[in-house]
């Protein structure tokens, strides 16, 4: 089912106790990513993918994490961390046995002006647009990839309602279906 979801940022919790998800499942680099952002002061969440096949009992192919900490912040916290990205700045964390991938909280880019366009015909254009928590998961493509775990209680914060449609094997997009398609063809799959 597609339909749009609407903004209401008020988030639903879902506690430990009516979750399945443990830390035991998690993969331990992601755990040292969450738990030194975290010390630092930062707020940082499990995102995406990883928590909705947690949810469903499976091994996640990756574990994403989205913090409020800027990209340069999170490079000063990990040696092993590497900036990628031109259109948006991402952090790898390499170990050994592979790499966390942590983002900033983003929110949509405001819409570009004519100047703005013929540039971007030109060059790449930066989006470095960062945002709170609840503006990140509203720029996310489906409810069900727009639950965020947290290490600070063990709860699920879901602003989309992607918990309960999880439980009832619905995809719903966030936003315009047709825009979130046009951003991103693959999707459909």
């Amino acid at each position: 089912m597609l339909k749009p979801i609407k903004d209401n940022t008020l988030p639903r919790i879902i506690p430990r106790e009516l979750h399945p998800i443990s830390r035991s499942h998690i993969d331990e680099n992601a755990l040292k990513v969450l738990y030194r952002l975290q010390r630092s002061g930062y707020k940082v969440f499990l995102v995406g993918g990883s928590v909705r096949d947690l949810l469903l009992g499976r091994k996640p192919k990756d574990f994403d994490v989205a913090t409020d900490a800027r990209p340069n912040q999170i490079k000063k916290l990990f040696r092993n961390g590497y900036l990628i990205g031109k259109r948006f700045r991402l952090v790898h964390i390499k170990f050994r046995t592979g790499i966390v991938e942590v983002s900033t909280f983003r929110k949509d880019a405001p819409p570009i002006t004519e100047a703005e366009a013929d540039l971007e015909a030109k060059s790449i254009r930066v989006q470095n647009t960062y945002g709170s928590p609840v503006e990140d998961a509203f720029r996310r493509d489906f409810s069900i990839n727009a639950l965020f775990y947290t290490i600070s209680d063990f709860s699920i914060i879901d602003y989309t309602g992607g918990f309960d449609d999880l439980k009832a094997g619905m995809i719903t997009a966030i936003g315009n279906p047709d825009e979130r398609f046009n951003d991103d063809p693959v999707r459909m799959l």
